[in-house]
């Protein structure tokens, strides 16, 4: 009889050793059954049934580097537990103001939502929550075409970055391990598309959620599983410098020496960066670069400065010398981003000789950079641009470089 998995750790957020750990009571050999699960994407097989998050929603658009897709899987009802409530929990025995009204009940409990009145009509069922990915299409130096997985690490995020889509939704929750395998797992097998590089650059700040991403990241390096590079993975940070030193301290561990680092600059100084990106409040970019100048450095590894550029906001000729400056000494590049409005945005993308100038600057002045090319803006799947408009302006939930609220 097979064994319903979500009984069980999710297969897809274990490594082999702790799959063959976890799953010990099946006949056979465990490894075989690993191997077939991320390798063919078998999953069904004989003792172990496994559920894998549907994709329910494609978007597709040509660049001049191949067809850019973005997917939407649907994580389930399971998932709705993680919505907060709208009011305290309120015991059995709590006395009504009036000594004649009934008691109120233990709180009856609906798509995980609870009301304190039991006799009011309950609200519509919230949507299940939704990842959202992005294949992009890229043209290396060989003239080889291949793809890079963008995957979402949250459902929203609570950074609050004024001009990204993501931003707009609050934070809804954190995704776990295998959520976020799933959407390797997902591009791999149910689209057919297998990534050669994979970045933490979708929905929500990954060290916000730190230790379900060390995990995916386990899970995706294994050599009996999925089998990616170490140095084919990134993690990108609006610069919460907790969650740098953090990571840092995994990256000094053996495998995890050339795990790529981006962080999200977007401003030259301390008066824009507080303005546009609330994080820059706790974190300020002389303690993010102290940070940075500590980051491990193994076989002459950089990091990635990622720089969106926005009309009007950072994108004149002074903060191009500030930037400079800034970056002066670390082992980097910065990566100029044109920045891709999000709906309802106070900014319209910038022209393009506004960005070849900001470049020229850039470099003038002794930096190393490079322009991002623009890819899936169409679709709302470009930097800065993925979200469910239907959640938006949910409230900002607080949390910790654990992933816990």
């Amino acid at each position: 009889m097979a064994i319903d998995s979500g009984q069980l750790p999710h297969p897809l957020g274990l490594t082999s050793a702790q799959f063959v750990a976890a799953y010990r009571h099946l006949k056979g050999e465990k490894l075989d059954l690993y191997r077939a699960l991320f390798r063919e994407g078998r999953t069904e097989q004989a003792g172990l049934s496994v559920a894998v998050p549907p994709v329910i929603r494609e978007h597709r658009e040509l660049s001049p580097e191949g067809e850019v897709i973005k997917f939407v899987q649907a994580l389930g009802s399971s998932a709705l537990r993680a919505v907060p409530s709208r009011v305290p929990l309120l015991a059995a025995s709590s006395p009504r103001s009036s000594a004649d009204a009934p008691r109120v009940p233990l709180l009856a409990r609906s798509w995980g939502r609870r009301w304190a009145d039991p006799h009011a009509a309950p609200e519509t069922p919230p949507t299940p929550p939704e990842t959202e990915s992005v294949l992009i299409p890229m043209i290396g130096r060989t003239g080889q075409s291949t793809y890079t997985l963008c995957v979402s690490s949250q459902v929203g995020c609570a950074m609050g970055c004024t001009f990204c889509e993501t931003a707009q939704m609050g934070l809804i929750r954190s995704l776990e391990a295998h959520e976020i395998v799933a959407q390797w797992f997902a591009a791999t097998h149910l689209l057919g598309t297998r990534p050669k590089n994979l970045v933490f650059m979708g929905m929500g700040e990954p060290m916000d959620n730190l230790d379900a991403v060390i995990q995916a990241i386990a899970v995706l390096t294994d050599s009996n599983g999925a089998a990616m590079g170490i140095s084919r993975i990134t993690v990108s940070t609006v610069g919460r410098v907790d969650g740098i030193r953090r990571l840092a301290e995994q990256v000094h561990k053996p495998g995890w020496h050339r795990l790529g680092l981006a962080i999200s600059i977007n401003a030259p100084n301390d008066d824009i960066r507080s303005a546009i990106m609330p994080v820059n409040r706790r974190y300020p970019m002389a303690e993010l670069r102290r940070a940075l100048e500590a980051w491990p450095r193994y076989g002459g590894c950089k990091f990635c400065i990622e720089y969106v550029l926005i009309p009007g906001v950072n994108d004149a000729p002074p903060p191009a010398r500030q930037l400079a400056q800034f970056v002066k000494g670390l082992p980097c590049c910065v990566n100029l981003i044109p920045y891709n409005p999000r709906r309802d945005s106070p900014w319209p993308a910038p022209e393009e000789s506004r960005v070849r100038d900001f470049l020229t600057q850039l470099t003038d002045a002794g930096a190393y950079a490079r322009r991002r090319r623009t890819k899936g803006r169409d679709l709302m799947g470009a930097c800065g641009q993925l979200g469910n408009p239907a959640i938006r302006r949910r409230k900002v939930v607080q949390v910790g470089v654990e992933g816990r609220a």
